[in-house]
């Protein structure tokens, strides 16, 4: 099913919380509202549930106008940030539990319970109840609880917050295969990074009640459109350049540490504009090439393991971040390092796109 945000704006009090935010959802798509706390992503979940209605705008799931339908009437199935599970219930009954409400015979109820278990691989613990799970199997039980009712639509609010590190990574993996069985549109509001780039299909990036860009991850990582963007799917290097020459393939710069050549804008630019010229730690390369290198002071380096992360100090004093895949030997402090970085890897940003400005 396909979902339309048409210019949709939400106030609490004198507040303003969403600001004629408009996109669209594809049918099986699985689409991600990312941003920090208090940009509005939670809010816009709940108003496509139905649990607030918008002050101004249309929601439509497919030709159907949804504003003032009640949640029970939408057939939208939710995942809680704290799964909602009755602690005095069987995982079955939980299961079950939006199947009783909808009347459903009890053959069919425990054919779509064990359905839905097989689904989320709980089928061997239908009989536990919740204090009986770990944290990863209780939000197994709420994902299935939410597809036993077979939605057109999986709203997902935040639900690997409460998971430690090592379950957050098996449940991405888990949803993601559990929404590549379903194809049901699917609808995942969180603020980390890493869960948005590694599992959605799109993403829309908001702050402030606005949508500041949407893509796919690939697109939104490697060529934001503002510098908050930028900073907030990731860590980003930058340097203030001048433009020399702009053109169809390339934008030539100076920068205060040498020149760079870098992909064209993200809006158009002409010989002496000001811009600022971005790119990621692991984007760059210590070591030295026929253009955009230059050489810096080896101020710290933070060993990982399967990494290692360093901060140059540049002639001009600037520092850059710089990230090492599989170091073998130790680096000497104080030592002369150059730095190349491929043209692909660079974002130019003219200064209206410095830090805001939202695109769609």
């Amino acid at each position: 099913m396909r979902v339309q945000i048409q210019q949709i704006s939400k106030r609490f009090g004198t507040t303003p919380v969403l600001q004629r935010v408009s996109f669209d959802i594809e049918s099986h798509e699985l689409f991600f509202l990312l941003g920090p706390s208090g940009c509005g992503k939670t809010t816009l979940l709940r108003l496509v549930a139905g649990f607030y209605q918008p002050d101004s705008g249309e929601l439509r799931f497919g030709d159907r106008l949804m504003n003032g339908v009640e949640p029970h009437r939408r057939n939208t199935g939710m995942v809680f940030q704290n799964y909602a599970l009755w602690p005095h219930l069987s995982v079955a009954e939980n299961v079950g539990y939006g199947l009783d409400v909808r009347g459903v015979t009890a053959a069919e109820r425990a054919q779509r319970i064990d359905e839905a278990l097989r689904t989320v691989r709980m089928e061997t613990l239908a009989q536990r109840t919740p204090n009986q799970l770990s944290g990863g199997q209780q939000q197994r039980v709420a994902l299935a609880r939410a597809l036993v009712i077979r939605p057109d639509l999986l709203l997902l609010d935040e639900p690997l917050s409460n998971l430690d590190a090592r379950l957050r990574l098996e449940m991405r993996d888990e949803i993601r295969r559990i929404h590549q069985e379903t194809r049901i549109t699917t609808l995942y509001v969180t603020h980390d990074q890493k869960e948005a780039l590694s599992m959605a299909d799109r993403m829309a990036v908001m702050r402030d009640g606005v949508v500041e860009q949407i893509g796919c991850p690939r697109d939104v990582y490697r060529a934001p459109a503002n510098r908050f963007v930028a900073d907030f799917i990731g860590e980003a290097n930058w340097l203030d350049a001048t433009v020399v020459e702009a053109n169809a393939t390339a934008t030539v710069l100076q920068t205060p540490v040498g020149p760079l050549i870098a992909p064209p804008a993200s809006a158009p630019v002409v010989p002496g504009h000001r811009v600022q010229v971005g790119f990621r730690p692991e984007s760059a390369r210590l070591t030295a090439a026929p253009e955009n290198t230059f050489t810096g002071t080896l101020e710290s380096v933070t060993y990982l393991g399967d990494s290692e992360q360093v901060v140059l100090r540049l002639q001009d004093g600037s520092r850059i971040k710089a990230a090492e895949s599989d170091p073998l030997l130790p680096r000497v402090l104080e030592s002369q390092v150059s730095l190349h970085v491929p043209r692909q890897s660079l974002f130019v940003l003219p200064a209206s796109a410095q830090d805001a400005g939202p695109t769609a």
